[in-house]
């Protein structure tokens, strides 16, 4: 098994979040594309949130390569 460094398990955690997002997004998408009037109305609402978190997750992750990829720049506190 491999061990991971907290900042490499949070890193994936974060992708592992990010899959279950686009996952969710693609479910809403064809709600609405497939779905009945009331099916489809609530599926894009659903799609509203998940796009909010979508973008969270991403700016996230794009932070944390950042700091992967230069490991000794300052930071701002």
């Amino acid at each position: 098994m491999e061990t991971l460094d907290p900042q490499e398990a949070a890193y994936r955690a974060l992708h592992g979040e990010r899959e279950a997002l686009e996952q969710a997004l693609t479910l809403a998408q064809q709600r609405q594309r497939f779905g009945d009037d009331a099916d489809s109305e609530a599926a894009r609402e659903s799609e509203a949130e998940l796009l909010k978190d979508l973008d969270r997750v991403m700016t996230l992750i794009r932070a944390a390569e950042i700091r992967r990829s230069q490991p000794k720049a300052r930071r701002w506190q």
